[in-house]
């Protein structure tokens, strides 16, 4: 009878076993976790930042045609839908593939138009704080520029 019951105990696992592989499956995930948070805060500052070099591209190109910047009431989607006030043969829109009103983070961009920043535009994101100012904005201009 003794040789059945070593048989039982060692068939299967026991609690504590089974709470020590919770626990370190657990911290693993934690870490994983911590990792991957820190890679979408970074794939979304990229995003931004080709957004915005997209926009740029398109304002080249609505400025070549049209012969000036969209006016700030205008705004970005100027680029998508001709804006009232711009001929016809000038205006060879839309100049973006989809479109682009707001950064990754779900924010508006904010263009200015003249720029204060810059001689043409000022085109930026308030970036991943949603506030102005800080390292984090995205923006068309330098702070070394000023």
């Amino acid at each position: 009878m003794k040789q059945n019951r070593k048989q039982t105990r060692s068939a299967g696992f026991s609690i504590l076993e089974l709470l020590l592989v919770l626990v370190i499956l657990g911290i693993l995930a934690g870490i994983v976790g911590v990792r991957f948070a820190g890679q979408s805060g970074k794939a979304k500052v990229t995003a931004a930042k080709t957004q915005l070099e997209n926009l740029k591209t398109a304002m080249t190109r609505y400025n070549i045609d049209v012969t000036d910047f969209p006016t700030a009431q205008q705004g970005l989607e100027a680029l998508s839908e001709q804006p009232n006030g711009v001929r016809d043969e000038d205006w060879d829109g839309p100049y973006l593939d989809e479109k682009i009103t707001e950064d990754p983070w779900g924010n508006p961009w904010q263009y200015a138009y003249p720029g204060t920043h810059n001689n043409d535009f000022d085109l930026y994101s308030y970036g991943p704080d949603g506030k102005q100012g800080g390292d984090d904005d995205i923006k068309n201009w330098s702070d070394d520029d000023e």
